[in-house]
């Protein structure tokens, strides 16, 4: 959980594991470009760092953050990848609408993964307002598409290994 006091970019105290190897989708959305685009640059640069070759990961673009959970399907169509990510950010409005796209794409991209019986990882931000995304996004909180990708790494060789 991201606060003021907490940095969800460090992962000084766990074992990530390499993904030299391993296979990646990163479904994203267009929407809140600023934000996601961030958050694509923190998950690629994750996987990378970690051992993963730019060529082993392929980028899925989506309208919207509800339309990850087809575009987690889509990618998984693809028997070759061992991750999907999907990245996304969800910024309260006005309306109860932040409240039905946060939880259907938040059990959406569950079902996705149990579906295909593979890591679907949950990289959307569900925010405030702007300046919160952006704290989230490469900012003072980190940067939540590389927390993605490290989950994705860990899952990604749990489930080779199981």
């Amino acid at each position: 959980m991201s606060s003021s006091l907490k940095n969800l970019s460090d992962f000084s105290h766990i074992k990530v594991g390499n993904a030299e190897g391993l296979k990646f989708a990163i479904v994203v959305s267009q929407w809140n470009a600023q934000v996601t685009g961030a958050l694509l640059n923190g998950a690629i640069a994750g996987l990378v760092n970690h051992g993963a070759q730019e060529s082993d990961i392929d980028i899925i673009e989506v309208p919207g953050s509800y339309e990850l959970i087809a575009g987690a399907d889509i990618g998984f169509r693809n028997p070759g990848f061992d991750a999907v990510i999907c990245l996304g950010c969800i910024i309260q409005g006005e309306t109860r609408h932040f409240d039905f796209i946060c939880d259907a794409v938040g059990h959406g991209v569950a079902n996705v993964g149990i579906k295909y019986n593979k890591p679907a990882i949950f990289g959307v931000l569900t925010t405030d307002n702007l300046e919160q995304a952006l704290d989230r996004a490469g900012g003072k909180h980190g940067n939540k598409g590389e927390e993605a990708a490290i989950t994705a790494i860990q899952m990604a060789l749990i489930s080779k290994r199981y």
